[in-house]
């Protein structure tokens, strides 16, 4: 067995060889016209209970400051590890965008209803991303197929605020997202 360049141990190490372009630190397609210039900012794991849910990267462009996340255009891609409906991933995007403040009962019951129609069920590999535009809204994306959008600024405030604001009920992926170690 030959021994592995610096390189290749590199790459093996971060992951790169295992899985393509996004392990690579390069942008996944679908963000070349919809954040254009877009680098890996940070990325972690989510697990519950153990288990591997998923994979999320945050995508931001050059100069990023994590304190202004929510006046930056960026990009989150959450890589699944196994299967889960779309109601359900609606129906849990609710619950922590709702950790940032109260939202009333008519505008949670549309936004819900509109998280379901943009979430499909995914399964291990499906990729969903999500790429905020400031003042824009959201649009999403699924295995690099654009799904759709949600225009209001509140909701996508709200929406990656689940990950990126101080209210998030996982501050320690928050900190890896953000390119800082916890």
């Amino acid at each position: 067995m030959t021994p592995l360049t610096r390189r290749q141990a590199l790459l093996l190490a971060t992951g790169a060889c295992a899985g393509g372009w996004a392990r690579a630190n390069t942008a996944p397609p679908e963000l070349q016209q919809a954040l254009p210039g877009a680098r890996l900012q940070g990325q972690g794991r989510l697990r519950f209970f153990g288990l591997h849910v998923y994979d999320i990267r945050l995508w931001t462009p050059a100069g990023f400051a994590p304190e202004r996340w929510a006046d930056t255009p960026l990009a989150l891609e959450i890589e699944y590890a196994r299967t889960l409906y779309g109601q359900q991933i609606a129906e849990r995007s609710l619950e922590e965008m709702k950790r940032q403040g109260e939202i009333a009962p008519d505008t949670g019951s549309r936004w819900l209803a509109e998280m379901a129609r943009l979430f499909p069920d995914v399964k291990q590999g499906d990729r969903i991303t999500g790429v905020q535009q400031p003042g824009g809204g959201a649009s999403f994306f699924v295995n690099g197929q654009r799904r759709g959008e949600q225009r209001e600024a509140d909701f996508a405030r709200r929406f990656f605020g689940i990950w990126l604001a101080a209210q998030t009920s996982e501050p320690a992926l928050r900190e890896r997202l953000f390119g800082r170690q916890p």
